[in-house]
């Protein structure tokens, strides 16, 4: 059974995720592809920097 570590599955969920923003909220392919790469950015960098809050919480 296909059991990713969480970073995968967060980087397989930014990439989903941002190719159905980029599509519905953008008018042309060049606008669609920026705004993905920039929703892409944002949700692996907040998970990037909520994982190190939660760990210097933890500790």
């Amino acid at each position: 059974m296909f059991s990713p570590s969480h970073f995968a599955a967060v980087l397989l969920f930014a990439t989903f995720a941002s190719t159905v923003f980029g599509i519905t909220q953008r008018e042309t392919p060049q606008k669609m592809f920026r705004y993905g790469l920039y929703c892409f950015a944002l949700f692996v960098g907040s998970a990037i920097v909520l994982s190190w809050v939660m760990f210097l919480i933890a500790r």
